[in-house]
């Protein structure tokens, strides 16, 4: 698998929380965060470790076998997420790799972040 892209950073939530938002990302009962944009699809989980790791597939149907692996790790009542974006495919150009990476840090770090009410 090529990287094509891993960010970390805080959210004010604990690991357990950000979990399930991950994992169940249009629970019943919670804020509204994955807004998908108009080439995206929803991630499937393809797998789950709670409250450490989660593995989703594809957001984009133009890349169909990329997968986003998150990493969560407790930093007192708040987590620290990786995502690490990774492909089986050959490394998209600038132009998409930008988009992509763009589009996992607006969700994750202003949509999701935002959930929790900072």
């Amino acid at each position: 698998m090529i990287e094509i892209g891993s960010r970390a950073q805080k959210l004010p939530a604990p690991p357990s929380v950000v979990w399930d938002s991950l994992v169940e990302p249009e629970r019943e009962g919670t804020r509204p965060w994955l807004r998908l944009a108009a080439d995206e699809v929803a991630p499937r989980v393809l797998g789950a470790d709670q409250p450490q790791r989660v593995v989703w597939s594809s957001l984009w149907p133009s890349r169909p076998h990329d997968e986003v692996h998150f990493e969560l790790v407790a930093i007192g009542s708040e987590t620290s997420l990786r995502f690490t974006l990774l492909t089986p495919d050959e490394r998209p150009d600038q132009s998409t790799t930008g988009h992509l990476r763009y589009r996992l840090n607006h969700l994750l770090f202003a949509d999701l972040r935002y959930s929790y009410g900072q």
